[in-house]
């Protein structure tokens, strides 16, 4: 799986009918920053359901969770 981590992304989050201030939709300048924040500040439970659309392209929670650990992500990771 190959991504430009510098292109523009939008991020769905999943639902939780459980929380009710979900986060919702949100659009990033770049891929990197919308990876870091669906793992690092998203609730789990929101990424399970998440999709990341890149131009044409979809990435899924799990998709997700592989950028973020490629050893080409761009950005610092949280320790």
């Amino acid at each position: 799986m190959t991504v430009n981590y510098s292109d523009a992304a939008e991020l769905f989050p999943g639902k939780n009918t459980k929380k009710s201030s979900q986060i919702g939709y949100r659009r990033f300048s770049s891929v990197a920053e919308a990876v870091r924040f669906a793992v690092e500040d998203m609730p789990a439970i929101l990424l399970r359901g998440a999709f990341l659309q890149v131009d044409e392209r979809r990435f899924d929670g799990s998709q997700i969770r592989s950028l973020y650990n490629a050893e080409n992500f761009p950005l610092t990771r949280a320790a």
